[in-house]
């Protein structure tokens, strides 16, 4: 496989990624708290205005399984860049769309453009560090998405009331376009030990099938999971997944090698990370509709006091990038083990004070979470399909968000003295999604890393 040389291209790598990761978390969440404001702009109100934020999550957990792979067939520096443009494209078609439909759909391309972007950029930094620097340098990576994340909501609120939600969509542009030109200075790389070309098969089936469960997901709540239409969702999931095994069983170039859910530290590490996932997207909505409820600050007091849990969730991306392989499974279940202690202490905080130092906590253990998924599960794979692997986990923590918005919904909804129940119950359930992970991780003994992966030719170019 080609790697990158030079100090140069491993910086504009970390660059590239850094700002793409910063630009694609932000707009995740930033449209959270525009809704009211979409709806009034282009006269929309109901269940429709949910998609704006669905549609974008929907189309992004969908994709990134195959994206993640054509990176690494076709090179990871070309999709990164095709995935930024198709972003920001998208991006200046939601600032500009006269209606809701058109804005929705320019919510799913976007959310395409970022399920290209995503796993090609992390694969591309993975393989333009040598692997003495690659975890410090990822971690810094996502630790910069992690500011995005938790200020995105509050981003997007202050744009809409200040300018308009249209700004928020407008900010994407330049941020895409900073992202691509730190990326056409990066070293490309791709996979050379396997041909150039596409299993569409198994790419349309496993698309399919993840379309099929993210939907699911999403709208089994309203639904109802017991309803005809959530039937639907799981037969097209289940046959599709089916189908999908079966072809990439027999494919001499599979589109996802299925040996890699054989690999346990992969799959230990990325299904804990799904369980942190969850319980994160629960935190960031739970907490402002806490701080503004049960709590009685304002919308600023409440902005002012999440700073801290925030602050906690960003800077623990460097922290998580200092852990070394072989301690990542113990050290994401014992951050898991603290931070559902954490959520337990928030539920049933007597004062305000307490409820904001366990919040504290669990942001600072969640981020080390988040941040260890993205960085462990890429030590132990072959750094030649280092895209496949990031796409697979991209795609199954990105459907666990969806579970934690679904977890969310009920505290949004409470209204009065059953709101405090509401997010008490939600904080609860979050910690026992990371109760579940930890659990998880302790039972599966794991071999050493170093048995796991390929080698590969440590090109200097990343800064220490």
């Amino acid at each position: 496989m080609t790697t990158v040389s030079g100090g140069s291209a491993g910086r504009w790598a970390l660059a590239a990624v850094s700002a793409t990761v910063f630009c694609v978390q932000l707009d995740a969440f930033a449209l959270n708290l525009a809704l009211p404001g979409i709806g009034r702009d282009l006269g929309a109100a109901g269940g429709g205005l949910q998609w704006v934020v669905s549609g974008y999550l929907l189309a992004a957990g969908a994709l990134m399984a195959g994206a993640g792979r054509l990176g690494d067939l076709y090179g990871r520096r070309r999709l990164l860049m095709a995935g930024l443009a198709v972003f920001g494209g998208a991006s200046l078609v939601g600032a500009l769309a006269p209606s809701l439909p058109v804005l929705v759909g320019a919510r799913v391309v976007q959310g395409a453009g970022g399920a290209m972007a995503m796993p090609a950029g992390l694969a591309l930094l993975t393989n333009a560090c040598p692997p003495g620097s690659r975890a410090r340098v990822m971690g810094r990576a996502l630790g910069i998405g992690g500011v995005a994340t938790v200020c995105g909501p509050y981003v997007g609120g202050v744009l809409t009331e200040a300018v308009s939600w249209r700004a928020v969509c407008w900010l994407n542009v330049p941020l895409a376009l900073i992202a691509a030109v730190c990326a056409a200075w990066a070293g490309e790389s791709r996979d050379t030990t396997a041909p150039v070309s596409v299993d569409v098969a198994g790419l349309v089936t496993v698309t399919g099938a993840l379309a099929a469960l993210a939907v699911l997901v999403d709208r089994g709540q309203p639904w109802g999971w017991a309803s005809g239409r959530s039937a639907v969702a799981v037969a097209l999931a289940v046959g599709l997944g089916a189908v999908f095994v079966r072809h990439e069983r027999a494919a001499a170039h599979p589109l996802v090698d299925l040996a890699l859910f054989g690999n346990r530290p992969f799959v230990a590490l990325t299904a804990a990370g799904a369980a942190a996932n969850a319980a994160t997207v629960v935190v960031l909505f739970a907490v402002p509709l806490a701080l503004q409820g049960p709590w009685r600050l304002s919308a600023a007091g409440a902005g002012a006091a999440f700073l801290a849990p925030a602050a906690a969730m960003a800077l623990a991306g460097p922290v998580a990038g200092r852990i070394g392989t072989a301690y990542a499974v113990r050290a994401m279940a014992g951050v898991l083990v603290l931070g559902a202690a954490a959520l337990g202490a928030a539920a049933a905080a007597p004062t305000l004070p307490v409820f904001l130092v366990a919040v504290t906590a669990c942001g600072a253990a969640l981020g080390v979470a988040g941040a260890l998924t993205l960085i462990a599960t890429q030590a132990v794979v072959r750094p030649e399909r280092a895209g496949e692997a990031s796409g697979v986990t991209k795609t199954v923590i990105t459907t666990a968000a969806g579970l934690g918005v679904a977890l969310s919904g009920s505290a949004a909804d409470a209204h009065g003295t059953a709101a405090a129940t509401a997010v008490n119950a939600v904080l609860m359930a979050a910690g026992g999604c990371c109760l579940a992970g930890a659990a998880l991780l302790a039972l599966t003994t794991v071999r050493p890393p170093g048995g796991s992966r390929g080698g590969r030719s440590a090109a200097g170019g990343c800064p220490d």
